[in-house]
């Protein structure tokens, strides 16, 4: 059995718990919980977990007994002394209520082939998982996690090095340093190259990265551990404080979260040169501030469209990225590749400069974006498509690729549109919006699962009723029936 069948047969082990009321991404945290004390097992790293509370007693148990154990477990395992299980089992609870549940899924995962799993890779394995959520639409979770494909292209461009501090401060579940982590590997025979002292470097130091949201900052932990990366992974917001000392990266890959702050609050930063409630625009800010100024340190971050044109604060923080940094590309991405339909999204790649002022001389821009099909999971993003794209990046003279839909701007253009940077879209070949539309046959079938969702809320709100409603009426004609025996018993007299 081979990783992707694992991974298919754990996703389908959710549908055990959908009865319990479990969502896709609790269900994948709920496995988390269980993976790790599975996988300690199998790697011989049981030792960092009291001896009570071992993969082996779960197995060991059924029914209420299994099920307060488990509860117990979760609880005691988020107070031990060990980082590593704090950070996986902190305010951890277990949504499954019916201990058969539980029971089917520990025995299940108990009997998976666990050899071949550890072979192929068991931070693969669970990379699957992750990538399996995202792709339900349900989940929710694609709205954090982005195409791998797409990160590994990023990654490719970028070019991590051994010796390099790289960081991710969106990181989700920590996908752009799982890649790096692999990139830096392949570049090293698995780090066989390298001295002791660096190997040391690359799996404590070389990888990093900050998490707001708790779950998924689990994730992020449990699938560093499993690729071997033991690197800082900090649950915060860079977007407060703690984002102040995070600074001099050699390398920074991230895609921020989309959307304003709560309530529209300002980021609670006080070394920000531009206040604003936008959430991609502190992150921009954070990202180039936080970049050796050595010439030589990089950074791609995935951004909305909005961040491209936005006025006011939005032009003053472009204009400043473009002193401090050589913008050199920009990529625009094609719609429909994440979970939020219709959001129109960009990479940008840029170096840190040794001065502060004048590094941007010009903007290439590649269009992948118009005139490309709509992508979704019948037609998923590959590698191909962005073959066009990495020779452009990659030439030599970037002036002697013929590609139209490769350009490039001039700063001196730029800042005649206001530091604008919505450039570099190509003419739209098509007569009708109809090819960009989404996938009509995905649209319809997430529509069937919202009516059928409907359908079984309207039944349970009719079931409420009929119960109510039952003693109500027996209620009734019971007052009724006494009623009638009063007037009868006047008549009578």
């Amino acid at each position: 059995m081979n990783n992707r069948e694992i991974v298919q047969k754990l996703w389908n082990l959710c549908n055990v718990l959908r009865d319990d009321g479990i969502t896709y991404h609790q269900y994948v945290t709920e496995l988390t919980y269980l993976l790790f004390l599975k996988m300690m097992k199998e790697t011989g790293r049981e030792y960092m977990i009291p001896e009570k509370y071992r993969w082996d007693s779960l197995v060991e148990k059924d029914g209420i007994e299994l099920k307060e154990h488990y509860q117990q477990l979760l609880l005691d395992l988020g107070k031990e002394e060990n980082e590593l299980l704090k950070q996986i089992y902190t305010d951890a609870t277990s949504n499954i209520r019916e201990p058969k549940n539980l029971e089917k899924i520990i025995q299940s995962t108990n009997n998976l082939d666990w050899y071949n799993a550890k072979e192929e890779g068991l931070g693969d394995l669970y990379e699957g998982l992750l990538e399996k959520n995202a792709s339900e639409v349900k989940s929710g979770a694609g709205q954090y996690f982005t195409p791998r494909v797409l990160i590994d292209v990023i990654v490719e461009l970028v070019n991590p090095e051994a010796g390099e501090r790289c960081h991710d401060p969106a990181a989700g579940t920590f996908g752009f340093m799982i890649a790096a982590d692999r990139h830096v590997r392949k570049q090293t025979d698995d780090y066989f190259d390298l001295s002791q002292e660096e190997i040391e470097f690359q799996k404590y130091k070389a990888f990093s990265g900050v998490e707001l949201v708790r779950d998924t900052h689990r994730l992020a932990v449990m699938n560093a551990l499993l690729h071997d990366i033991h690197g800082e992974i900090l649950l915060g917001d860079t977007l407060s404080s703690l984002g102040e000392s995070l600074k001099n990266f050699d390398v920074i890959l991230t895609n921020p979260p989309f959307g304003t702050k709560k309530g529209g609050e300002r980021a609670t930063r006080t070394d920000f040169t531009f206040t604003t409630s936008n959430k991609q625009l502190n992150f921009l800010q954070h990202i180039y501030r936080a970049l050796k100024a050595n010439g030589k340190a990089r950074a791609a971050v995935v951004l909305p469209d909005n961040v491209l044109f936005e006025g006011g604060v939005g032009a003053d923080i472009r204009r400043d990225l473009m002193d401090k940094c050589n913008l050199h590309t920009i990529l625009r991405l094609p719609t429909g590749i994440f979970y939020a339909q219709g959001v129109k999204t960009n990479v940008l790649f840029f170096t840190r400069g040794t001065s502060d002022v004048g590094n941007t001389k010009e903007v290439w821009v590649y269009d992948l974006r118009t005139n490309m099909p709509s992508f979704g999971k019948r037609n998923p993003l590959t590698k191909e498509h962005f073959e066009g794209f990495i020779k452009a990046y990659m030439a030599e003279d970037r002036s002697q690729v013929k590609d139209e839909r490769w350009n490039v701007f001039s700063r001196e253009e730029i800042a005649k549109k206001g530091d604008s940077l919505d450039i570099g879209l190509i003419a739209d070949e098509s007569l009708s919006v109809y090819e960009n539309l989404p996938d009509p046959i995905e649209s319809a079938e997430e529509a069937v699962e919202k009516l059928a969702l409907a359908i079984s809320l309207l039944n349970e709100v009719i079931a409420e009723l009929k119960a109510v409603e039952q003693p109500y009426t027996y209620q009734t004609d019971s007052k009724e029936m006494l009623k009638v025996a009063e007037t009868s018993e006047v008549l009578e007299k």
